[in-house]
């Protein structure tokens, strides 16, 4: 008598349970005996109620679709399957509107590896038929490092609508000075140049910065998106243009404002009475207009600092906040965007370029408060919508 046991490596078990946390539903498919797999499909987690139908492909094929459809909902162990009922079971599913992956090595598993959504074949013990009609294949056999893969599409797939939201964002600011100038004839507050070195520079390493987030702790604690879920829906279109955008917009403002004031006198008493700040209060050095756009500018590139750090995550919730030195790109891609704008105000050739006056101190010191008030303000909004979220679900 010999006994053979083939054990599932250690870590599966682990990654069964990251895929059901994360919505995704296992299906043991196999040629092997019913209770060998219905043996190992338990010891790994794939099912767990005691009642479990064991289907055979001989059983399969005496089924017409419609049966077929109403045994899937159930924990089914299919066991003794032909190529031809593993195909018919890919198609069954997919026909739910479900996205499938099969996992295979064989010659008898590359019909529904080539018809699955994902085909993924074992590189290692994998034949050349099931890697040739796979679109993954996995080099070390590891079931786990699927998952990994999963969480990593994730975690891309979230750091993209970050990127267009800290972009967006800051579409607002930069085309409503142009809509109240062509509206009420106000000075126009920001120049198309200043806009160039907003998308081309300042923006630019933190953008990119956002697209290299560690995926955030709860990221495979959700079901998968809807098939026809677009990148960019409605909810980020509010959060850039009708929320985080025209916070922007009211920084910026004030600071362009704040100038005219100051040389209309109003505030002047508060200032120093002597150097280049009473030479611009009165008008002697430059003219009020390029000090109040140079701020606009400079106010817009503020701002965007704190949107870059409200953007990181979707919560405000204790196991989804992200250290500040978890993505060290991040912090030196605002040191860079911090240093650009004060490389284009304090640099003479570049300042003409890009029509800027210097900035005196008590200006900074306002412009200081803008990622704050935005990071602030966001952090609110994230607390109200999770205030919301949970009252729904007790309610429920």
């Amino acid at each position: 008598m010999m006994a053979m046991v083939d054990p599932a490596r250690p870590e599966v078990s682990a990654a069964v349970q990251i895929c059901k946390q994360a919505g995704i539903r296992l299906v043991m498919i196999t040629g092997d005996y019913g209770l060998t797999a219905e043996t190992l499909a338990r010891r790994v987690g794939m099912i767990e109620s005691e009642d479990v139908l064991i289907l055979t492909g001989a059983e399969l094929d005496q089924m017409d679709e419609q049966q077929l459809q109403s045994l899937l909902d159930q924990e089914v162990v299919f066991a003794r399957m032909s190529p031809e009922n593993k195909l018919r079971l890919v198609a069954a599913y997919q026909t739910r509107g479900e996205v499938v992956a099969v996992t295979g090595d064989g010659v008898n598993d590359a019909p529904a590896l080539r018809k699955a959504d994902v085909g993924i074949a074992m590189g290692l013990s994998g034949t050349d038929v099931a890697k040739e009609a796979a679109d993954v294949i996995l080099i070390n056999d590891n079931f786990a490092a699927i998952v990994r893969a999963i969480e990593e599409g994730r975690t891309v797939y979230e750091n993209l609508r970050k990127f267009i939201t800290y972009i967006f964002a800051s579409n607002v600011p930069e085309v409503l000075p142009f809509l109240l100038t062509a509206l009420f004839n106000l000075p126009l507050a920001l120049t198309v140049r200043q806009i160039l070195a907003i998308d081309l520079l300042t923006d630019l390493f933190p953008a990119l910065a956002l697209g290299v987030e560690k995926p955030e702790p709860d990221i495979m604690q959700h079901p998968p998106r809807r098939r026809n879920q677009p990148l960019i829906d409605d909810k980020l279109l509010r959060r850039a243009f009708l929320w985080l955008g025209p916070i922007e917009a009211l920084l910026a403002f004030s600071g362009f404002f704040l100038v005219y004031a100051l040389f209309a006198g109003k505030l002047s008493p508060f200032l120093p009475k002597n150097g280049l700040m009473s030479a611009l209060v009165e008008n002697q050095a430059y003219p009020t207009y390029l000090m109040a756009i140079t701020i606009f500018h400079a106010g817009v590139v503020m701002a965007q600092v704190g949107n870059v750090f409200a953007v990181r995550t979707k919560t405000n919730r204790r196991n989804n906040r992200s250290s500040i030195f978890s993505n060290r790109f991040l912090l030196t891609s605002v040191g860079i965007e911090i240093g650009f704008i004060m490389l284009l105000i304090y640099f003479p050739p570049f300042a003409a370029i890009f029509q800027h006056a210097p900035l005196p101190l008590v200006f900074w010191l306002w412009l200081m408060f803008y990622p704050v008030i935005l990071f602030g303000l966001e952090w609110m909004r994230k607390k109200i919508v999770e205030k919301i979220s949970d009252h729904q679900i007790h309610s429920s």
